[in-house]
């Protein structure tokens, strides 16, 4: 009996390990992405860079609620001309932006430092407290004067308080550059926190931004001033916000910063035409039900969709979904920013002047609850009586208030974003995963610090985060993930707002 036994053992062990040898690996997943923006086509761009061989992924699905792709990206044509609606500009070392641009070969939009738009005006509601010249000559010699003079003007005003803020961004963006590294030495994150520890940007999330510009040295002078413009014009919000985001609002206000020709929204586009995706425009999904293995999605077309991976790539605080079971998230208000532009010509009047020329190109306004608006930049002159205008503010412009800023308007179009968090330090995070099973939220990464790039890099991670909670053998890393194929008949996917 003991020798029988002693034979049947290794006999069965063998069994079992070919059996398990002869496995087969799981059946590769669907993907379904809510929301068409850079986040949703950055993380189909990741997943199919990224996936390895065999893939773990079927298909990808992205559901957008809207007629176009690009989310927050969107342009809005004026007088026959196109602007920039939304996101509209990118910092030179926004990595992942830069690299797409590159791959789907769209052409960047410069800015021009010698064009007649340099002058910055602080109004405080009654007088401009700063206000710098404009380079309107002929001469190049006064084109390159004029800057100096500003610097000069600026530098008598806030003193050395300007290198500190520059030393403070910079600073911010070393931390933020860690995002780059190979994936060998970067970990793959599944909490918001631990990706912001990592890179050391977790405890400016803590603080308010005028507690850290304090904390730095800057003057009250120069964080009541100059920062408060920045922060109203790029957040709609003061220097009570978090510091991250600040500082991230301060980067936007610096020098090469660039948008693509023709609008920004092309990225998204250029990204989900060229990683093989199911796009569904016009339809918004209702309901997400949990079913054991799989999701089961219904729109309000009607449609129903199974999908083993969902993944939330628009901010949840205004969407009206049903989750099967409930999902727990940490309540977070957005910051509604009113866009308005405006085709005709600024009222000098109204900021107590006697010519358009005296008004500055860039009015960016102080924290004051009686001031209307958060800025009016102009964007184009087509001549000395006719300009395009963009507004920020914190509510909607009636045409009254406009008839009083404006001398004439030909054209006037409103937007409603609801464009970021409203920053409240110390910021609390949703989770990266949210439920048990595979359902994801790419912008809990935003109560960090929202933008195109924020966005980009979040997705590389979630794309990071999925592939190694569905793989069985581990996905390549960053040097040796094979390049996307673009194509370029992306047109269809987008038309102006």
């Amino acid at each position: 009996m003991v020798a029988r036994s002693s034979v049947l053992l290794p006999c069965l062990l063998c069994l079992l390990f070919l059996s398990l040898s002869s496995a087969s690996p799981p059946p590769p997943s669907t993907v379904c992405i809510v929301g068409s923006g850079i986040s949703g086509a950055s993380l189909a761009h990741f997943l199919r860079k990224y996936t390895p061989s065999p893939s773990p992924i079927a298909g990808i699905r992205i559901f957008e609620r809207n007629a176009v792709v690009g989310g927050r990206m969107a342009t809005v044509n004026i007088g026959g001309e196109t602007f920039e609606a939304g996101a509209s500009i990118i910092h030179p070392k926004n990595y992942h932006v830069s690299n797409f641009t590159s791959l789907l070969k769209l052409k960047r939009r410069l800015g021009d430092d010698n064009d007649d738009s340099d002058s910055l005006g602080v109004w405080d509601g009654k007088r401009f407290v700063v206000k710098t010249l404009r380079s309107d000559s002929k001469l190049p010699f006064m084109n390159k004067f004029v800057p100096l003079i500003n610097s000069v003007k600026l530098f008598w005003r806030y003193g050395f308080s300007l290198l500190r803020m520059q030393s403070f961004v910079q600073t911010m963006l070393n931390n933020f550059l860690k995002y780059y590294e190979s994936s060998d030495s970067r970990p793959v994150f599944s909490r918001v926190e631990d990706m912001l520890k990592w890179s050391g940007l977790y405890n400016l999330t803590c603080r308010t931004l005028e507690e850290e510009l304090i904390g730095a040295g800057l003057s009250s002078l120069l964080i009541q001033e100059l920062v408060t413009v920045i922060t109203r014009i790029n957040y709609g919000q003061s220097v009570q916000m978090s510091g991250l985001a600040g500082a991230v609002s301060l980067a936007g206000s610096g020098g090469g910063l660039w948008a693509v020709e023709g609008g920004n929204w092309q990225m998204a586009a250029g990204l989900i035409n060229s990683s093989d995706v199911e796009l569904h425009l016009n339809e918004e999904i209702q309901s997400v039900s949990h079913l054991g293995t799989y999701y089961e999605l219904n729109s309000t077309k009607g449609n129903s969709y199974e999908c083993q991976v969902m993944a939330f790539a628009t901010p949840l605080d205004e969407l009206n979904i049903r989750f099967d079971p409930p999902i727990s998230a940490p309540e977070r208000k957005l910051q509604h920013t009113y866009t308005t532009f405006i085709r005709g010509l600024l009222n000098p009047a109204y900021f107590g002047l006697r010519t358009v020329t005296e008004v500055p190109d860039l009015v960016g306004t102080l924290e004051d609850p009686n001031i209307p608006f958060s800025c009016i930049a102009v964007l184009k002159k087509h001549s000395r009586e006719e300009m395009t205008y963009k507004m920020f503010s914190r509510k909607p412009l009636d045409d009254a208030l406009l008839d009083q800023v404006f001398s004439t308007r030909k054209q006037t179009i409103r937007i409603d974003w609801a464009a970021y968090p409203h920053y409240k330090a110390p910021e609390a995070f949703a989770p990266f995963i949210l439920d048990d099973w595979h359902m994801y939220y790419i912008n809990a990464f935003e109560s960090a610090a929202s933008a195109m790039e924020t966005g980009a890099v979040s997705a590389e991670n979630m794309a990071r985060l999925i592939l190694s909670r569905l793989s069985t053998e581990p996905y390549p890393s960053f040097s040796t993930v094979k390049n996307s194929a673009f194509g370029s008949n992306e047109d269809y996917l987008h038309t102006d707002l």
